[in-house]
């Protein structure tokens, strides 16, 4: 194996622990009668089974688990020869390893007791503070480091707080959040790649490879959803990830500009997560009570099918996500055009679901 393919591995290897793992855990919420019922804000008109986060958790969390156990118990003949040789890095890489897994495991507990038992919401907003603030502050995961430390902790804090709650607004439709993880997360493991890592890029490419798994039985019409058990953790890792990676080094010659990237790779959910802020503010509803005002709702409502307001949205994402590959490293003239290329998207995806039809459509 190349040290190429070495990423391909990690999505191959985390989409054959994904698919079987989401059909398992399907069977388990059946039996125990873990389901989402219809009614309220929800659309979907039949009972649908939860806790597929827990499949995706799994296909990151055991091949991570792995690496770590093989190359600090001297095992590394078991490890493919393109991981072989990182062996010592996997080593120095272990304790983040670590308290990654680690949050990982606790926000999908989380999730899965808010989707059994609805927790409030600042009981999940503290906890995700917490876990926010471990990361940051124990492994000294900063965005923007050159702003000074309380300053680039807080900013830190904030981002990984931003795309958790951005990533479980999103999971508001069949098959949506999840292909959005996917290609938000290969993007990131080519940027990751492109800057010389190899943990992060395999890191990213388990999380591509889980959400692929997991999309055949999400997509409409959807067997099992991923839940705050899964939403979460996307977004956890999406963060993470996206730390980790250098975006904008003038030594290395990239761009200021640079630093915008992750958020044109999101563009499109941060979009609904102010979107949905917006509305409920402006009529008084609770910020954190579900409902039916998301951009995909609104889509449907203006004349879209699930199917095709879902790949509407996919397709938004990849056209933001790739350009900003280029941003750290393009003249100022492409860079400043990859940020109003990201604007019009926006635009054209507010204009589609602020006019046109609006005989609505009920199919989740």
């Amino acid at each position: 194996m190349t040290q190429a393919a070495l990423p391909l591995f990690a999505a191959f290897i985390g989409g054959m622990i994904s698919l079987p793992g989401t059909w398992i855990v399907r069977r388990i919420a059946i039996r125990v009668g873990f389901i989402d019922h219809p009614g309220g804000h929800k659309a979907h008109a039949q009972p649908v089974a939860l806790g597929g986060g827990v499949a995706i958790a799994a296909a990151v969390v055991l091949p991570m688990l792995g690496a770590v156990a093989l190359a600090n118990l001297g095992a590394a003949a078991w490890m493919p020869e393109a991981a072989r040789i990182h062996t010592g890095g996997i080593v120095t890489k272990t304790p983040l390893a670590l308290g990654i897994i680690a949050a990982i495991v606790l926000m999908c507990a989380m999730g899965l007791w808010d989707d059994r038992r609805a927790m409030g919401a600042l009981p999940k907003l503290l906890v995700q503070i917490a876990v926010a603030a471990a990361l940051v502050l124990a492994f000294d995961l900063r965005l923007l480091s050159h702003l000074g430390y309380a300053p680039s902790c807080a900013l830190s804090i904030v981002w990984i707080l931003t795309l958790m709650n951005s990533l479980n607004f999103l999971d508001n439709m069949d098959g949506l959040a999840a292909g959005v993880a996917m290609i938000a997360s290969t993007v990131f493991a080519a940027a990751a790649w492109h800057d010389g890592q190899v943990f992060v890029p395999a890191c990213c490419m388990l999380l591509a490879g889980a959400t692929a798994g997991f999309l055949p039985m999400n997509f409409h019409p959807a067997k099992i959803f991923m839940g705050d058990a899964g939403s979460q953790v996307i977004g956890l890792l999406l963060a993470v990830f996206t730390i980790l990676t250098t975006f904008a080094d003038p030594a290395r010659g990239q761009k200021p500009i640079g630093a915008l990237a992750p958020l044109v790779v999101m563009a499109v959910p941060l979009y609904d997560t102010i979107s949905v802020i917006f509305l409920r503010w402006r009529i008084g509803a609770p910020i954190w009570t579900g409902d039916r005002r998301h951009f995909s709702h609104r889509l449907i409502q203006r004349g879209f099918g699930v199917r095709g307001a879902v790949l509407l949205i996919w397709l938004a994402t990849l056209i933001t996500a790739l350009p900003a590959l280029m941003l750290a490293t393009a003249t100022w003239t492409l860079a400043w055009c990859i940020a109003g290329e990201t604007l019009l998207v926006v635009g054209i995806v507010a204009l589609l679901e602020w006019t046109g039809s609006r005989q609505p459509r009920t199919e989740r």
